[in-house]
């Protein structure tokens, strides 16, 4: 086990979040980090729940002074977005995560860290290992398959939570309180291929988009960082007016909740238009490093002859209804919130793109903090499915968490932070699904508020989490604990 950590402060703190990081704990592979909070519960005596999806309750009785206080649930996730830079060699269903320092930031090497939400487990831990910080009763629940539609939250049975209050640790900004979320939906337009011979002249090359930001759909979606799979749309459409091609395979993105980063298309062209193919890849290049020299400074277009020895190509209609699908399906910020500032109330995310041998997916996120809105997004995708002949399956429908001005959890929180830092916190929304929404949805008189500390480039293999925002997070929400007598 390594001891990158071991200097920092709080040393119990980061002392499990590097005990975590040896754990695999992708989403749907959290066994061994489930039964690791089981055995430390059990460890230190205290009463634990593993419920049958692997959602783990552990409650903690008040310290002295506190037991007519009201129960607190501390709430985080168990599970990570796997992601890794191109050519890395690491499996992370059974690899420990290589972290590294610099400055005042923790880093995975060349993997996301799972910072999100792996501060907020360790955070949890401390607590309920500690003998010396005075709390109200705790009970932790920390759930599984946050990241890849909320499985935890949606499975579990609020019988096992008596506590009014819940503090949710999955915020990535200090000094920020939020107070709502999105809701969401993920829907897979299926699109049946039909398929054709090969022309035995032609020759095959792939067109490859790289080098983007990315980030999560949510909270960077008003980042005008470039959709690998948008971006190959207007390249395949831009190609068709040129000259004739076919295409055996278009694949892009990898998660539902990312901004896709690299996509690539298989084509075959007749060898006489390999001149004029490469000259408009080569102009697609120069296009998108302009457009998007902002926001995705390592945008790369790039074209690669191939030896593929597939024998059939999307038929015509098929690879006319493929490319119409890409250019047509939504991707960005689909409204803003008139009441808050900055803050994105509507967007789609055109995430996936798989091809298989008898369909294309094309896989996107809707967000909204209208439910409204959200249905009407969807409503817009039913149609361009309808419109090309294709199937809208959807999933994963969570909802969104509103508003309370009445916040007595939320006020507490103003209150402490006023006293600590001399001024108040930025009280805001997310335009990302919290499993808040769906706590609030099975018990209507949960008191919510959602924090955390500075965490940046999320779900990406550039994750890192600062250790001194860390810190003075921690000692914000012991306050806010001790305040709670």
């Amino acid at each position: 086990m390594s001891n990158v950590l071991v200097n920092l402060n709080p040393s119990s703190v980061f002392e499990y979040f590097e005990e975590m990081s040896n754990i695999p704990r992708g989403s749907g592979n959290e066994k061994a980090i489930s039964d690791y909070l089981v055995a430390i519960a059990k460890k230190h005596n205290l009463e634990v729940v593993q419920d049958d999806v692997l959602n783990v309750i552990i409650k903690k009785p008040a310290t002295a002074g506190y037991e007519n206080a009201p129960t607190v649930i501390i709430q985080g996730h168990m599970d990570m977005v796997c992601e890794k830079n191109k050519g890395t060699v690491h499996d992370f269903k059974k690899d420990p995560l290589k972290l590294r320092i610099i400055d005042d930031m923790i880093y995975a090497t060349d993997t996301t860290l799972g910072a999100d939400d792996g501060i907020a487990v360790a955070y949890a831990l401390a607590l309920l290992t500690s003998d010396d910080i005075p709390h109200p009763p705790l009970e932790v629940l920390v759930t599984v398959e946050e990241e890849t539609g909320m499985d935890g939250a949606v499975g579990l049975d609020p019988k096992h939570l008596d506590g009014k209050f819940l503090i949710n640790i999955d915020s990535e900004e200090e000094g920020q309180l939020l107070v709502s979320c999105a809701g969401g939906i993920t829907t897979r337009q299926i699109l049946p291929v039909s398929w054709e011979d090969v022309n035995k002249n032609d020759i095959s090359y792939t067109i490859n988009i790289s080098g983007l930001s990315s980030g999560h759909s949510g909270s960077d979606i008003d980042k005008g960082r470039g959709n690998s799979n948008k971006l190959m749309g207007r390249i395949l459409n831009d190609l068709s007016s040129d000259f004739d091609y076919s295409i055996k395979s278009i694949d892009g993105g990898s998660k539902h909740n990312v901004i896709p980063r690299e996509t690539t298309t298989v084509i075959c062209i007749n060898p006489n238009d390999s001149i004029k193919l490469t000259e408009k890849i080569n102009k697609w290049d120069t296009i998108l490093k302009n457009e998007l020299r902002a926001s995705d400074k390592g945008v790369a277009v790039k074209l690669e002859k191939c030896e593929d020895n597939t024998s059939k190509v999307f038929s015509k209609e098929t690879m006319k209804k493929a490319i119409a699908s890409l250019v047509l399906i939504p991707h960005g910020v689909q409204s803003m919130n008139m009441e808050m500032k900055n803050l994105v109330e509507s967007s789609m995310n055109l995430a996936i793109i798989t091809t298989t041998d008898t369909k294309v997916i094309f896989e996107s996120s809707i967000r909204s903090s209208v439910q409204s809105l959200k249905y009407n997004i969807l409503n817009q995708a039913k149609m361009i499915a309808d419109l090309l002949g294709c199937e809208l399956i959807e999933s994963a429908d969570y909802p969104e968490w509103a508003y309370d001005p009445d916040s007595k959890l939320r006020q507490l929180f103003e209150k402490v932070y006023q006293q600590k830092y001399g001024k108040s916190p930025e009280v805001s929304a997310i335009h990302a699904g919290l499993e808040c929404g769906l706590f609030k949805e099975k018990n209507k008189d949960l008191d919510m508020v959602s924090f955390g500390p500075d965490m940046f480039d999320v779900h990406t293999a550039n994750e890192h989490l600062s250790i001194s925002s860390t810190q003075r997070t921690w000692e914000y929400l012991l306050d806010v604990l001790k305040e709670m007598r």
